[in-house]
């Protein structure tokens, strides 16, 4: 917890008591959980204070988030990354879209015992939620941690946004190919891929990538199509 807290407050993040408590209890409730249902690979504390804590808080080292009020978070597991940004940034409205039951059970308790107000949880698949009314290019900012190949997220997650919001995609490894292959479905699905920015997790020096897309116009009413159908023929 206290190189947890110093990572952070070398960024400018200082966390209050009752934020610390919101973390140890995640922690606590991750690891309990994780013996019942699949959650994460990572247990070690000091491991999930870095790899899924501090890399779920890094996109606001790159972006000002209270331009933000609203946020989607696809496809979030254990709650990663839009759980510990709303532990830091408790105003946020967050959506949370999950395609098991079992992990929004999870994080249905999880919000109970954090004691957070404004998340809303639903057990559903992102190709039908985009198509939702009331949900589709209704948020702020959508995140997607470690969901897909970027062609295949951004239709996941960009009829979601609303225009002028922003999707941030959150990646270990990104090379040229993706790069790429993404490039046309973004621009189809009313996105512009305007930073991709590099970086390393501090002591493990794990590489990692976030891609800032912003969308500047409506996407088309044929996106996203139905399920199944991005993963098996990407744009």
């Amino acid at each position: 917890m206290k190189d947890f807290n110093q990572l952070l407050e070398e960024k400018g993040v200082f966390l209050s008591p009752l934020q610390v408590k919101q973390f140890d209890t995640y922690f606590e409730m991750l690891v309990e959980w994780n013996d019942k249902m699949n959650l994460t690979a990572i247990t070690n504390k000091k491991a999930v204070y870095l790899k899924h804590f501090y890399d779920s808080i890094t996109p606001s080292f790159f972006y000002d988030f209270h331009k933000t009020n609203s946020l989607c978070d696809v496809g979030a597991g254990a709650g990663f990354p839009s759980i510990p940004l709303k532990i830091i940034f408790p105003y946020l409205k967050v959506t949370i879209v999950d395609s098991l039951k079992k992990r929004i059970g999870f994080l249905s308790t999880l919000v109970d015992q954090l004691g957070i107000e404004d998340v809303s949880l639903y057990h559903d698949r992102a190709e039908t939620f985009g198509r939702r009314v009331g949900m589709r290019e209704s948020f702020d900012m959508v995140t997607a941690r470690a969901v897909a190949r970027l062609n295949i997220l951004s239709e996941y997650c960009l009829p979601l946004i609303k225009v002028d919001g922003v999707f941030m995609a959150m990646k270990g490894a990104y090379d040229e190919e993706e790069h790429i292959e993404a490039y046309s479905a973004i621009a189809t699905l009313g996105g512009e891929l305007k930073k991709i920015i590099p970086f390393v997790l501090p002591e493990e020096k794990s590489k990692r990538h976030l891609l800032i897309i912003e969308k500047n116009k409506a996407t088309p009413k044929k996106y996203p199509r139905k399920p199944g159908i991005p993963a098996k023929q990407p744009l």
